[in-house]
């Protein structure tokens, strides 16, 4: 099953400083507001209850004094001593005694049961509560000498506003924490990935061939030791490989005087093979043709070991790239095979001529051997200073899960039925496409067939 795909690690990293900003505003954003709320309206509540005993004092004084003139005294001095939008009312608790408020619109039964019962019950009394939409501190006071209860309303308008303009600045503030917060997780995250990026950039230029590409000391501990065991584990793999590229070397240089010897004495044998019996030509054309593979195959793995080597210099000639092709077609066997070349193709190009050569011939074999022959070279420009070069064959194709690897060395597609050539042209081909800055790849021939494909880097001359 295919691997369900994640967040990348930068972006949960940035996700979870936003997510803890978050978690930790939200924290203090309600505690912050629920203190501020609780003291403001713990404020309004004492100051209300202070400011209605005062002013029933008051009225207690001006009942002893005159209180024929109760009600003059409610509605005039006591209305300006009260916020313009409370109000407050004296109430008896004699029902056939007259009632008195700063507001004719306003009767003891506005105010909350809670208070009223409390100050019938000859005690005093807080709530807050809601008349007409807006927010009240009620507060009711018992006065005993005259067995009279006094309520007065203050709005909490302004604590509100308070508190919303605090609420804001809170969530403002928890807003701006939030976008600090992920901008510093996503600098954080960046600088702690960086190191994992050079890593990651120094294993692909290792896997492209830079075996002696090394990570840089750090100063943190931690990360200098990824460091140190990367550049460890990079170096044991170049050992490995150049011991292996040096001893397929050696072994390449080690069968190179005896496969010659072998070759000239079998050439020798070859050439007066009218003097043996019938029966041993048939065994020396088995060995001729025999000691010839392993010649080549010789030769391929010096070639490849020279390549692994980092052999890769160029040496760029000016030529005409359509007669070297039909030279080297030539030579390879493919006399007959039409050479096609694209419009506004430029002949005259700047070239390596021994690598080039070296693709196409193989290509060319590799036609012969598994494809019946090549049918058509084509030359075509891509773009400015590359050019692509496809060589066709009728054979049975190259099957689309064999594709990748048929360019490997010693890798044969699966319709190849006989062990013809060495297996190691096309690994060839992508070495030295590789080499001078190409690529090279199969795909299907309209009508049957493969066609390799090879694009390659060329100074085009005027």
């Amino acid at each position: 099953m295919a691997r369900q795909r994640s967040l990348r690690l930068r972006t949960r990293v940035t996700l979870f400083f936003a997510f803890i900003a978050l978690f930790a505003g939200s924290v203090l954003i309600g505690v912050t507001y629920g203190f501020a709320r609780s003291t403001l309206l713990a404020r309004e509540n004492t100051a209300a209850r202070d400011q209605t005993i005062i002013h029933a004092d008051l009225l207690r004084q001006q009942l002893e004094e005159n209180p024929q003139t109760i009600n003059v005294f409610v509605d005039t001095e006591l209305r300006f001593r009260i916020d313009d939008d409370g109000f407050a009312n004296l109430g008896s608790l004699d029902p056939t005694r007259p009632r008195a408020g700063t507001n004719t619109q306003r009767r003891i039964d506005d105010y909350p049961e809670v208070i009223v019962n409390a100050v019938e019950q000859r005690k005093n009394g807080t709530a807050y509560v809601g008349i007409d939409g807006q927010n009240y501190v009620v507060v009711g006071v018992y006065i005993g000498a005259f067995d009279v209860g006094y309520y007065e309303a203050f709005p909490l308008g302004d604590t509100e506003r308070t508190l919303r303009a605090i609420f804001t600045a809170l969530a403002l503030g928890g807003i701006g924490t939030l976008v600090l917060a992920t901008l510093f997780g996503f600098s954080t995250s960046r600088r702690l990935l960086r190191p994992l990026s050079r890593v990651a950039d120094a294993a692909e230029e290792i896997a492209s061939g830079g075996l002696d590409t090394r990570l840089d000391e750090e100063s943190d501990p931690d990360l200098d030791r990824l460091a140190g065991s990367f550049n460890d584990m990079a170096d044991a793999v170049q050992t490995r490989i150049e011991r292996e590229a040096r001893f397929a070397s050696d072994v390449s240089h080690e069968l190179r005087s005896p496969i010659t010897a072998l070759t000239a004495a079998v050439e020798v044998l070859d050439a007066r093979r009218e003097e043996v019996p019938e029966r041993t030509r048939q065994a020396l054309d088995v060995v001729v043709s025999q000691v010839r593979r392993f010649d080549s195959m010789v030769i391929d793995l010096l070639e490849l070991s020279r390549l692994d080597a980092g052999a890769t210099d160029l040496n760029v000639e000016r030529l005409d790239i359509v007669d070297l092709t039909r030279r080297i077609a030539t030579r390879y066997g493919a006399v007959d095979v039409p050479i096609e070349v694209a419009h506004r193709t430029r002949t005259e190009v700047s070239i390596d001529k021994v690598r080039y050569e070296r693709i196409l011939g193989n290509l060319v074999e590799n036609a012969q051997h598994h494809g019946g022959g090549a049918l058509l070279i084509q030359l075509a420009p891509v773009v400015k200073h590359r050019m692509r070069i496809t060589v066709e064959d009728g054979g049975p194709g190259v099957a689309r899960g064999e594709r990748e690897h048929i360019f490997e060395r010693f890798a044969r597609g699966s319709s190849a039925r006989h062990r013809i050539g060495t297996g190691l042209g096309l690994a060839l081909v992508a070495e030295h496409c590789a080499a001078m800055g190409g690529a090279a790849w199969v795909e299907d021939r309209q009508g049957g067939g493969a066609r390799f494909i090879v694009e390659l880097p060329c100074e085009v001359n005027a």
